[in-house]
């Protein structure tokens, strides 16, 4: 199996963890830090992968960081 959809999968689970940890300060930071891996890990998939397995892995990101996908279209003027 290629190392970007290995890595992709650990990713993942890891977002689904830290998701299921009670938190006071509503995820935010765990969230930076899962946009900050999660950008040089498309940059490997679409090497790896091309466009198709980084479509793939977009959706799967945007699924799981939703509130701050949200935010940043609302800032970006882009929704309501």
């Amino acid at each position: 199996m290629m190392l970007s959809i290995v890595l992709a999968c650990l990713w993942a689970i890891a977002a689904n963890v830290l998701a299921m940890m009670p938190s006071r300060r509503n995820h935010w930071p765990l969230a930076y830090v899962l946009m900050a891996t999660g950008a040089p890990l498309l940059v490997l998939m679409w090497v790896q992968n091309g466009p198709w397995g980084v479509l793939i892995l977009t959706l799967a990101a945007a699924s799981i960081l939703r509130w701050p996908l949200r935010y940043a279209l609302r800032r970006a003027g882009l929704a309501r």
